[in-house]
């Protein structure tokens, strides 16, 4: 695995001098604007530094780039973040370079960072603390043990460090497939004297690349194109539309429609209507292929067409063939993406069930709602293991157009590992 920093005058220009190096398969983990330093700073223009990651194929590819990657130095003396590992992660790169500017990625997880810091890394002095708090811990693990199979090289802190890790994310509802898969890669790159923020920085750093880059909607491409929202019925895909629309119309000045296909509940298409006219943007009820057809053709000097579909029982396949009919009609016209639209607070069951149903229909990236209604993150991990769609958005709360945010991979993998968000 390759952690490696990038710097341009834009995002773009960074990510583009990654990909020249790295290639197409990089993974944009942070996006931030470098601090001007120095007497002149003034008169600097602003650059942008652009965190990517990488996992190769072989140890020997990962070997070069660390070594090419320890000859360089950024402008400003400011060197650049490498943490190198196989590909079966057997083994971790002994050095571990940060930005003045960029705390240690164990620092990132408050909660349990801290208390591997407590348990695992004090000094001589501490001997007494330490296993203190090895008692407390092996107590609150000893009810519930992870799949290990402990080998002579495997130390007692390690393994205490994998019940804990264990525990915590089965606490966040993680399921044990996945939790099993990152204790096991924990397994493998534990050495005698190898220090435990390495071991945490490797499980952090797997689960964002698991996670992948957030895919919200493209401002940038030329319309029109059809925003189309699916999903069972109290999700919240209408105020998530309208959250949308507001910032897509409002904030980026796109010319923006919206649509319903949703004619089985009257309250869903008024509240719908009620939003565009506060937007003062079109707003129409589709109720047949035709109306389709004709929406396509008068928006077509729009920019989004944004489409809010009926939610339905996944055994009602009248219902599910509608809406299938109503995609097809806007694929031939337009450009179109399609977002299934889940709660957080869905049993895990629950959501394969629906997430397998409408994968059967059309591909589609995931917006997860009701983020502030539960506190174990779990499930946006598993949905998205199970799925390999990516995550667009997360809602958290009913409020238009504020409670919406485009979706952070390190932030929901810092709260997944104990870490305060």
């Amino acid at each position: 695995m390759i952690i490696k920093k990038y710097v341009g005058k834009t995002e773009n220009e960074a990510t583009e001098e990654a990909k020249k190096e790295l290639g197409e398969n990089i993974v944009v983990m942070n996006v931030k604007p470098m601090k001007k330093t120095g007497f002149f700073s003034f008169f600097q223009s602003q650059k942008i530094e652009v965190t990517v990651a990488l996992e190769e194929e072989s140890e020997k590819q990962v070997k070069a780039f660390s070594q090419q990657n320890r000859m360089i130095a950024s402008e400003g003396s400011q060197k650049d973040t490498i943490i190198s590992a196989t590909a079966n992660a057997t083994q971790i790169n002994s050095e571990l370079k940060l930005n003045e500017d960029n705390s240690a990625i164990e620092k990132k997880l408050d909660n349990l960072s801290n208390l591997l810091e407590k348990t695992f890394l004090t000094n001589e002095k501490d001997e007494i603390k330490v296993s203190e708090e090895k008692k407390k811990i092996d107590e609150t693990t000893k009810e519930i043990t992870p799949k290990v199979n402990p080998k002579g090289n495997i130390s007692e802190d390690t393994l205490s460090f994998i019940k804990l890790l264990y525990n915590t994310l089965i606490e966040n509802e993680v399921d044990e497939i996945y939790v099993n898969q990152l204790t096991d890669e924990v397994e493998k790159v534990s050495k005698p004297g190898l220090p435990f923020d390495y071991a945490l920085a490797n499980v952090y750093q797997k689960m964002v690349l698991k996670f992948g880059k957030s895919e919200p909607i493209d401002v940038d491409k030329p319309g029109p194109r059809a925003e189309i929202f699916i999903g069972p019925t109290g999700v919240g895909k209408t105020t998530t539309i309208a959250k949308l629309a507001s910032e897509l119309s409002v904030t980026q000045k796109k010319k923006v429609a919206l649509l319903t296909v949703d004619t089985y509940r009257i309250a869903a298409a008024e509240q719908l209507r009620t939003y565009a006219s506060i937007l003062e943007i079109p707003f129409r009820v589709i109720y047949s292929k035709e109306d389709m057809k004709q929406a396509a053709e008068d928006f077509k000097d729009f920019d989004f067409i944004m489409v809010d579909t009926a939610g339905h029982s996944l055994h009602n396949e009248e219902l599910k063939q509608g809406v299938e009919g109503f995609i097809r009609i806007l694929e031939d016209a337009m450009e179109c993406e399609n977002f299934l639209v889940l709660s957080a607070t869905t049993k895990y069951r629950d959501l394969i069930e629906i997430a397998d149903a409408y994968s059967k229909m059309v591909a589609y990236k995931l917006i997860f709602t009701k983020m502030d209604e539960t506190g174990a993150k779990g499930n946006l991990y598993n949905i998205r293991m199970h799925t390999g769609s990516p995550v667009g958005y997360i809602t958290n709360g009913q409020n238009v157009p504020d409670d919406i945010a485009v979706f952070d991979a390190q932030r929901i993998v810092k709260n997944l590992l104990g870490g305060k968000t």
